[in-house]
């Protein structure tokens, strides 16, 4: 209530802190980008590379933002596809984040029809070519407008390797890359436009082995220990659990290896799991009671476990003195509209949808501000605890589109995703011209931070010290 209440004074104060309320000069210099932005996103939408593997991805966008005059620092935070582009001087100091790191399994050409281009390989199915592109075009736009203006400030761009499952945003901020910024925002490919304040579920996930004795499955069973067994006696347990965790928790795994033949008693077997929940600490207890079952199962089938870590993620800290800051850009630019071409695409593609959500012309439209709960997760969230953050999706996919799935990375592949995408680096220029034309807002916004985090907080990585998992997908 406190906070909600500082919100309503800061919002209702903005007149008397002299707050300009100018059409932003840096998205006509966004649009003079397009299409360099275009063949950024393109390029990186044909790499297709998976977590810590983008390396022509990363060098994609860290040699374009160098060729704008960017300062770049490459294989940040022991990870080699992690880069830090910075131009201007002095404050505020401004960061963008960037990913490009694609999906295993959909790769998909940019038509209406399932159709992989490789099958089997990876797909930009959560659209980070456009988050990437239009990140980097947007800070070389604020980058541009504070030189012409001879307005102080720095803006730098956080190219994040990893986001699917890797977390590399968190061993940038465990590396303390965001500690000396005031600002951070970020934006997302979707199927709809929308900048409401967001929190996301916390997320910790782990990789459970089970070693077991081999031996003639026919002939010599009672010589062999499945390790296999070991893995399904705890996803037994882990599913007679679900009775008994909060209603907004979330488990789930998949078997990476369960054995080679039906013949033999399995050797090995492994699973991977992820636990998500809105709150870090009970996120920790339910992973714990994971590792429990998993030692119960063991003990149980006569295996031998050890488990991995893999990746860990804070929920979003929602800073909503910032998010309106963002709507209020989104708004004034609106959404677009299609072309025949592009409305043909659409009617084609939606009716490949299952239940969707949203209807073909939302695109056009802005919706609501008001908080949403996600109940997926993603590294941003580290960041937001780092310093205020601030995020907001764009419909680079067709309304109604799933995440994750072929028709995202279809529609990021062709105009629309374009479409989508240049909005989303309009918006970031426009917020970032905003803040830094009115940076006494920064103080409000920070105030509204510190509150949200606590008095007390002190940053422990979900993911303990462990150093990045390059070879996750291998």
């Amino acid at each position: 209530m406190k906070v909600k209440l500082f919100f309503l004074v800061w919002f209702s104060s903005l007149q008397s802190l002299g707050v300009e309320m100018t059409a932003p000069e840096t998205r006509q210099i966004v649009s003079s980008l397009t299409q360099e932005t275009i063949q950024n996103a393109d390029a990186i939408w044909h790499f297709a590379e998976l977590g810590y593997r983008e390396s022509e991805s990363s060098a994609q966008l860290a040699n374009y933002l160098e060729k704008a005059g960017f300062e770049v620092t490459r294989g940040v935070a022991d990870i080699p596809t992690a880069f830090v582009a910075s131009a201007g001087s002095g404050g505020p100091h401004i960061g963008i984040l960037a990913e490009f790191d694609a999906l295993p399994g959909l790769s998909q050409d940019a038509v209406a029809t399932r159709s992989p281009i490789i099958v089997d390989a990876p797909g930009h199915a959560c659209g980070h070519h456009l988050f990437g592109a239009a990140s980097a075009a947007a800070a070389i736009a604020i980058s541009r407008w504070m030189a012409g203006t001879d307005t102080k400030g720095t803006v730098s761009v956080f190219g994040t390797p990893a986001e699917e499952g890797g977390s590399g945003k968190v061993y940038m901020a465990r590396a303390g890359l965001f500690r000396d910024l005031d600002i951070v925002l970020h934006w997302h490919p979707g199927d709809n436009n929308g900048a409401s304040p967001t929190s996301t579920n916390a997320n910790k996930s782990g990789r459970f082995e089970f070693h077991g004795i081999a031996a003639h499955a026919a002939s010599a069973p009672h010589r062999g220990r499945s390790a296999l067994d070991g893995v399904e006696a705890m996803n037994h347990m882990v599913n007679m659990m679900r009775e008994h965790v909060p209603s907004n928790a979330r488990l789930h795994y998949v078997i990476t290896d369960g054995g080679d033949a039906p013949n033999i008693v399995p050797e090995f077997a492994e699973v991977y799991y992820y636990v998500r929940h809105p709150q870090v600490d009970r996120v920790n207890t339910l992973f714990e009671r994971l590792v429990d079952a998993a030692r119960g199962a063991a003990l149980g089938t006569g295996t031998r476990m050890q488990y991995e870590v893999m990746h860990g993620n804070y929920p979003v800290l929602r800073n909503d003195a910032l998010a309106q800051i963002v709507y209020d850009e989104m708004t004034a630019l609106g959404g677009f509209s299609y072309s025949s071409t592009e409305q043909f695409f659409a009617e084609t593609i939606f009716k490949t949808f299952i239940q969707p959500v949203r209807s073909i012309g939302s695109q056009e439209t802005i919706r609501p501000f008001q908080f949403r709960q996600s109940m997926g997760s993603t590294d941003v969230g580290d960041v937001s605890w780092m310093v205020p953050t601030a995020g907001f999706t764009t419909a680079t996919w067709v309304p109604g589109t799933p995440g994750h799935s072929w028709q995202a990375v279809a529609s990021g592949g062709m105009s629309i995703g374009h479409k989508g995408m240049m909005m989303a680096a309009k918006i970031l220029a426009a917020t970032a011209e905003h803040l830094y034309r009115n940076s006494k807002l920064i103080d409000g916004i920070r105030t509204e931070f510190e509150e949200r985090r606590g008095p007390h907080f002190r940053y422990e990585a979900l993911l303990g010290d462990r150093q990045p998992p390059l070879n996750y997908r291998k």
